[in-house]
């Protein structure tokens, strides 16, 4: 069975490092030694966080004769956004409907309204 590449996303995007890695990317191309000099961990632990996120899709990774140049991949991203776009578009449908049905039963906001005795102290 295939993984599903939004879940491999998801699981490289869980690591904080990870993120912080694709944040240091996402607008100029660097050296894996550049990244790693971000960061208080050993090169090998940055080489495998590098390895997650360009396994997951999320970084292109350019040869320059010895050096290993990363950039991020926005396109990478895609299906979590179509995931994220869907369920807020459930969560707003929901709401739609909560509300709408609310008001159907005469029990919404402008429904309601101060009795003779409310709001009089």
């Amino acid at each position: 069975m295939t993984p599903d590449p939004t879940d491999e996303v998801l699981r490289a995007l869980a690591e904080p490092r990870r993120r912080a890695i694709l944040e240091l990317v996402a607008h100029s191309e660097l050296a894996a030694g550049e990244i790693a000099a971000a960061f208080d961990v050993s090169r090998t632990a940055v080489s495998q966080h590098l390895t997650v996120l360009k396994e997951a899709g999320l970084l292109h990774e350019r040869r320059e004769a010895t050096r290993r140049l990363y950039r991020a991949r926005p396109e990478g991203l895609a299906g979590l956004r179509d995931l994220l776009d869907d369920l807020w578009g459930a969560s707003l449908d929901t709401a739609r409907r909560l509300v709408e049905a609310d008001r159907a039963a005469g029990t919404g906001e402008a429904g309601r309204g101060a009795g003779p005795d409310e709001g009089v102290a």
